[in-house]
């Protein structure tokens, strides 16, 4: 992104609020190991992993297709590896 376009209002709003969303799915990713084993963990971790697939398959739809390959691809590739685990 160049200078002039993320020094707009409305981009900082945007930025900050991708902030947002990325720190607290880490976090809440993070939590989710600390759970004790089982299908409650299990189950916490898909629910995450399907929504990032989600705002993946969302920001591939209206931002760029990009979304789907380093957002989206990733999650559904997690959430397939833990259904075979589980």
């Amino acid at each position: 992104m160049d200078a002039e376009f993320v020094a707009q209002s409305g981009a900082q709003t945007a930025l900050k609020n991708q902030g947002i969303y990325s720190g607290m799915l880490g976090a809440l990713l993070i939590a989710s190991a600390f759970l004790p084993a089982g299908q409650v963990k299990v189950l916490a971790q898909l629910g995450l992993a399907l929504f990032v697939l989600i705002v993946g398959i969302f920001g591939g739809l209206t931002a760029t297709k990009k979304f789907f390959l380093v957002q989206a691809l990733p999650a559904a590739i997690t959430i397939a590896l833990g259904l075979l685990a589980y």
